[in-house]
């Protein structure tokens, strides 16, 4: 039965609070047995799901970290080729093929995450980040490989998945990925949390910040975003920003409008961003949540 309440509470428990719509996409990834693809401006949390669905299901999470240029060796497996030449040196004189043979084994075998995540006893929450940053190609080969959860080292055989993980990929959306990967996936988008949202997960994960003060703060963050930026700031930047106000002891957003302005650096990441959050500025949304 698809559970979308008893999922949104487990993630909840971790700190991580989902909306109706991110829970039910987690519930059909397990009931489907499918991957999720989860679309969104950089800072909305896409990571942080996979992180919290590998700590409800108390199982590890493999991370693959996608850029341009990534191969099948940096996703897959390499040959550790230093320990190879190694033993190949010690067995001088050794029949060619028996030393070919003995190098070509597990015990060289370097697992990179793709590798790692269909070889583990216990299912993996496997983490593609930002498959938007990988070309086409590599693109091509994620599909086969998750389409089969196998993979065929030429020197040792096919190795088939001992348990299937649960595959989450995050884009950016910097380009368009293919139609063929958005049909192998279920898709959610996620959006910056409304101020009521960001406040619970403030409160979930900020120790010492009172509920006013959490409110407060979503508020601006939420107004802050809706300003003319360079980098609109993310969930992480008003974590740490709610942080940084606790440990300095601010109780509420007007009380010490000083400190409140010192720490938007927490928040603001660029000059011109922090030229234009002036303290007329900050005064202004302040205001309108005091």
């Amino acid at each position: 039965m698809l559970d979308r309440q008893a999922i949104a509470d487990r993630l909840a428990e971790t700190g991580y609070v989902a909306d109706g719509g991110l829970a039910t996409a987690l519930a059909l990834m397990d009931l489907l047995k499918r991957p999720l693809l989860l679309e969104g401006e950089a800072g909305v949390g896409k990571t942080e799901v996979a992180k919290a669905l590998a700590a409800v299901h108390r199982t590890r999470l493999i991370r693959l970290q996608c850029h341009e240029g990534l191969d099948r060796a940096d996703a897959l497996y390499e040959w550790n080729y230093q320990r190879q030449l190694l033993a190949i040196k010690a067995r001088e004189g050794a029949d060619a093929r028996e030393s070919e043979a003995a190098v070509f084994q597990e015990a060289y075998l370097l697992e990179r995450p793709l590798l790692a995540a269909i070889r583990q006893p216990v299912a993996p929450v496997l983490l593609i980040d930002e498959i938007d940053r990988a070309d086409e190609a590599f693109e091509a080969f994620l599909l086969e490989l998750l389409s089969d959860f196998q993979v065929s080292i030429p020197e040792l055989g096919t190795i088939t998945a001992v348990t299937i993980p649960r595959v989450i990929l995050t884009s950016n959306n910097t380009r368009d990925l293919s139609d063929a990967l958005r049909r192998r996936c279920l898709y959610h988008a996620l959006d910056y949390p409304d101020a009521d949202r960001e406040a619970r997960i403030l409160i979930a994960r900020v120790p010492g910040l009172d509920t006013a003060l959490a409110l407060q703060i979503a508020r601006v963050m939420e107004r802050i975003r809706k300003e003319d930026l360079s980098k609109i700031p993310g969930v992480a930047e008003t974590l740490d920003w709610a942080a940084a106000l606790v440990g300095m002891g601010v109780g509420r957003l007007d009380g010490d409008r000083e400190a409140v302005f010192e720490t938007l650096a927490c928040v603001l990441k660029t000059r011109e961003d922090r030229a234009r959050m002036s303290r007329a500025v900050v005064e202004r949304l302040i205001g309108k949540v005091a």
